[in-house]
Order: structure tokens, then sequence, then C-alpha cells
């Protein structure tokens, strides 16, 4: 489904990965795992459309895309800060996301209800950023990536800022989404995190 090959990344003299080639199948969730400084983040960013590799081809069903342009974009992110607009509530956090990407696919209005059902965000709807829990604040952010309807959902250490008992909560979450068979990769620095949730994992 998701297939990229031989790609090449430096930053100046720094070599962060060189003729990385991977495939990914549809429903499936993969883990991208290692230390600091070993270019997960970087990887996840460039299938996001948000760095350029500098080499390398990428390929969705079989047809080559090009991962920066916004018409062919095809992975939603959850930053590892969230990004939410703290000056807006969590609907508007949600409902915005696709007017701000007039390229991307859009959930209808439906869909958007079921966002909030399923995320269990209904009782949330007029609260800010500054009043939500740290699991919270994740689940607007998964929410509003959703909105866009990506082909794949990526995070970027989603379990960072979370206690243990609230990674367990996120690991249902994503194990969730993958029975509605939605293709997820994940960032992250903790292989029993990994374990938990992975059908493929990259070592980097």
């Amino acid at each position: 489904m998701l297939e990229f090959k031989n790609v090449t990344k430096k930053f100046g003299e720094k070599n962060i990965f060189e003729s990385l080639s991977y495939s990914l199948q549809e429903g499936e969730i993969l883990t991208i795992v290692g230390p600091s400084g070993q270019g997960k983040t970087t990887l996840l960013r460039i299938l996001a459309g948000l760095e350029t590799a500098d080499s390398g081809e990428f390929f969705w069903d079989d047809r080559p895309f090009h991962p920066e342009n916004e018409k062919e974009q095809i992975l939603g992110l959850v930053f590892q800060d969230y990004q939410l607009f703290p000056h807006l509530t969590v609907e508007e956090n949600i409902t915005l996301a696709p007017r701000l990407n007039p390229n991307s696919k859009q959930a209808s209005a439906p869909e958007i209800e079921n966002l909030f059902s399923k995320l269990e965000l209904n009782d949330l709807r007029k609260q800010y950023p500054f009043q939500l829990s740290g699991g919270q604040k994740q689940r607007v952010a998964i929410a509003r990536a959703l909105a866009l309807k990506p082909d794949v959902l990526g995070y970027d250490e989603p379990t960072a800022a979370l206690d243990p008992a609230l990674r367990d909560t996120v690991s249902q979450l994503i194990l969730q989404l993958q029975k509605e068979g939605i293709t997820q990769i994940v960032v992250t620095h903790d292989p029993l995190f990994a374990q938990k949730i992975a059908t493929k994992t990259l070592n980097l």
C-alpha cells in the first residue's frame, strides 16, 4: 500500500539515513523505533511532506507520489506537542482543520460527529486547550488529523509526555483505530510500547 525505496537524507555533512526502503500494507501499524538522533521523526516528516528527502522514491498503491506535493499527501500527522490552536475550542480545532487544507480530502459533517463520539470528545467541545489534560489534548489532535481523512495516520512520540496509565489508553486507541482499517505509523523510543501495538517494526 505504502512503499518507499532508497530514501536518503542528510543534514549538512551528517547522513541521517541512506538508501532506506520499506513497505506497509493497509491496516498495519508500523512502529519506527530507535534512540534520539537516528532519523525517526525526520522520516515521518518526510512521509508527511514536511521535510524533503535528498533522494528516493515513494509509492501509494503502486503509483508514484511526491509527499511534498500538497495534492498528493497521504499522511496525517499527530505532533508530539499536539500543536492545537490555543485560542480555539476543541470543536473549532477539529472543524477548522479541513478548511485550512483545501487540497485535502475532508470528512463530512456526520463523519466529524462520529469523531467526537469515537474519541470521547463530546463533553469537551467548548473547552480550550489549556483546560485539557495531556491525554485529552492528544485525542483532539488525533481527531483533527482524522478530519482530513488521511490514508495513513502518523504519530510522533505519542507517549513521550504521558504517565503509564495514559500510555495504555493510547495503545488501546491505536489498536481500536487499526480494527477500523486505519493504517498507522508510530515513531517511538519506547520498545515496550512499540511491542504492544506493532504489526511491523523499523529499527533506526
